[in-house]
């Protein structure tokens, strides 16, 4: 198979661009060989010899090296003349212990329940439904709970895309008069904790599911906040809890289609009182032929949850269905805009 070297994108011809798209899955999987081998952490200290990482990490020596070479093609690693791999600055955010970490998301989206649902993405194409559930016979969401280890690889891995997100929300949005926020489907915390930390007048209640919940405590405990914030557990179809100043919902309305979304909304509608707000943090869609990481993770709802990334118009339809006024769309200095809404 005759495949492109890696050039400048000016010398690479929309033949050799469209094969490297088609075998981007080739490149996801050996990053998540590298990010579940730990090979990252292991170069944090030098070079090291494919054997020796071999080693280390139970691999075989020349697979493992074929893995190295691959990823170093692409720059993520480098090999030096004697056959040693070191770190590059692709290869930095496979660390555990760096801010902006992505291995756990790397990792994630490796495992097996996150691509297979995409190997059945004809199956979404022609109904509308989820692959996943179609594959695994039950919804995503029920599947973490059922499979704690597949919940917490998820639970970690949405955390570590989430959290460099976390301070551009934080300084984009004034929560300063704020007297309590909830964090409805707030997964670990990791927002919320940020916006107590930065805001020490301001009370925090994080509502998720049992399993959630406990994966969150050791980060408010970290943090020093248990007596600002309260651990909530609950199902947010049923209903929230009530009475707080400002209602915020991170990536969680993507998730759903608009039926379900609507009712996680109105959930939310019945518990604000007067005066209160609505934040979703949410991708929100631009329009035509604009770059937007946005539209691929919205295949990624489709196929995964069940959910989607809208625009912000469908975000105004669908807020004014459950019973809110779209405000402003505040863009970040990351990929998620703050949708404000109050109630209608």
């Amino acid at each position: 198979m005759d495949m492109p070297d890696h050039g400048s994108a000016a010398e690479v011809s929309p033949h050799q661009a469209l094969l490297r798209m088609i075998t981007g899955s080739w490149v996801a999987q050996a990053i998540y060989v590298a990010a579940k081998l730990q090979i990252a952490d292991l170069l944090r200290d030098g070079p090291q010899a494919p054997t020796a990482l071999a080693a280390t990490t139970g691999a075989h020596p020349r697979a493992l090296y074929r893995v190295l070479r691959a990823l170093a093609s692409v720059g993520i690693f480098s090999e030096d003349e004697q056959g040693r791999f070191s770190l590059t600055p692709l290869a930095e955010p496979l660390r555990s212990d760096v801010p902006g970490s992505v291995r756990a998301f790397s990792i994630m989206q490796g495992s097996e329940w996150a691509w297979r649902s995409w190997g059945e993405i004809m199956h979404s194409v022609r109904t509308e439904k989820p692959a996943f559930e179609h594959v695994f016979g039950m919804p995503l969401f029920d599947y973490y709970a059922a499979n704690p280890e597949a919940g917490r690889v998820g639970a970690e891995g949405l955390t570590s895309r989430s959290e460099p997100e976390n301070a551009h929300v934080v300084s984009a949005y004034d929560f300063s008069r704020v007297g309590t926020v909830v964090d409805v489907g707030g997964g670990q915390g990791t927002l919320l904790a940020s916006i107590l930390t930065a805001n020490p007048k301001t009370r925090g209640i994080l509502f998720e599911k049992p399993h959630v919940i406990a994966m969150a405590q050791p980060i408010f405990e970290g943090a020093g906040l248990n007596e600002r914030c309260e651990l909530v557990a609950g199902d947010f179809f049923a209903s929230v809890p009530a009475g707080a100043d400002v209602y915020l919902l991170k990536k969680v309305i993507h998730d759903w289609d608009d039926e379900e979304a609507r009712s996680i909304l109105s959930r939310c509608r019945a518990a604000l009182p007067d005066g209160g707000l609505l934040l979703l943090i949410e991708l929100v869609i631009p329009p035509g032929n604009e770059p937007s990481f946005g539209k691929l993770l919205d295949l990624h709802m489709l196929v995964s949850p069940g959910g989607r990334e809208r625009t912000q118009a469908e975000y105004r339809d669908l807020l004014a269905s459950a019973g809110f006024a779209l405000g402003r769309v505040i863009p970040t200095a990351s990929p998620v805009s703050i949708v404000e809404a109050v109630p209608a």
